[in-house]
């Protein structure tokens, strides 16, 4: 099952993806962070419940991301062997983890903004990222399986001097606009997350190519990791970590600049797209 978030007469509504496109659902829920947490992680259940309404077929959709409202963005760092040692860095032993602001979120089609503080550094991160289902707290790996409601793809744009300028990374992670999520959540019983092709393109240049099956440490492990140390709530968004080619350790690197496009393409989810502006005047 694929659910999706939507404009709908200038409101947010949930949605399911059907052949004919987006079928409404029937609901006072906007956001699937309220979703989760009214029906205790049983998503697809909650759904097959609900009845649908008026169909937007795809191509007239405004799509939002499908957590609008996450109560916390989580990421993994240095998370694929090849991206760690594309840097010349030793697997890590242990998951790094950092925050990404929530004001990051944005939808499929939204623009990414080059700040104008920071003009030359941008980069970009294709990710699967993990939406928790159920409040979790010490969670085995086994049992990880049981809290996750689904994946959906994150671009985990990244401010690069701003990033190496601290050893938390949330100052380089958070800037506006760069998290794009979507373009819909694949629910965990229709897709599995360690054995997925991840491709990124700028401009319709292949950047990433890889399969999810070279991450460090697999869903499960950091859903484990994680709520050891504190309670995961429902809609909690968590990136995965970047395969090997992003723009930085090209040579020289490319990173991104206004008029770029970049495409994130994961299969069985599908393909989240944003393009690449300059930060408007505030």
């Amino acid at each position: 099952m694929r659910i999706a978030r939507h404009l709908l007469d200038g409101q947010p509504a949930l949605a399911i993806v059907t052949d004919d496109g987006l079928a409404t659902l029937q609901t006072a829920h906007t956001d699937l962070t309220s979703l989760l947490d009214a029906c205790d992680g049983n998503v697809v259940a909650a759904v097959d419940a609900m009845a649908t309404g008026a169909v937007t077929p795809l191509d007239e959709a405004d799509l939002l991301s499908p957590v609008g409202r996450p109560p916390t963005v989580l990421a993994v760092g240095l998370n694929y062997r090849a991206h760690a040692a594309e840097g010349g860095r030793e697997p890590p032993s242990v998951p790094i983890i950092f925050n990404k602001h929530h004001n990051c979120i944005v939808g499929p089609g939204d623009p990414i903004h080059i700040p104008a503080a920071a003009p030359d550094v941008v980069d970009y991160e294709g990710e699967l990222a993990i939406v928790i289902g159920r409040a979790a707290r010490a969670v085995s790996a086994a049992d990880a399986p049981d809290y996750i409601a689904g994946y959906t793809i994150m671009n985990d744009v990244s401010v690069r001097d701003w990033q190496r300028a601290s050893p938390t990374m949330m100052m380089g992670k958070s800037w506006d606009t760069h998290g794009p999520c979507g373009p819909w959540m694949v629910t965990s019983d229709s897709i599995d997350p360690h054995g997925c092709r991840l491709v990124t393109e700028v401009s319709g240049e292949v950047r990433q190519d890889s399969k999810t099956d070279d991450l460090i440490f697999n869903c499960y492990e950091i859903v484990e990791h994680l709520s050891t140390a504190f309670t995961l709530d429902p809609g909690t968004i968590i990136a995965t970590g970047t395969p090997a080619g992003v723009g930085l350790y090209f040579d020289p690197p490319r990173l991104l600049s206004p008029g770029d496009e970049v495409s994130i393409t994961i299969e069985g989810i599908g393909t989240l797209t944003n393009p690449v502006i300059a930060e408007p005047n505030a």
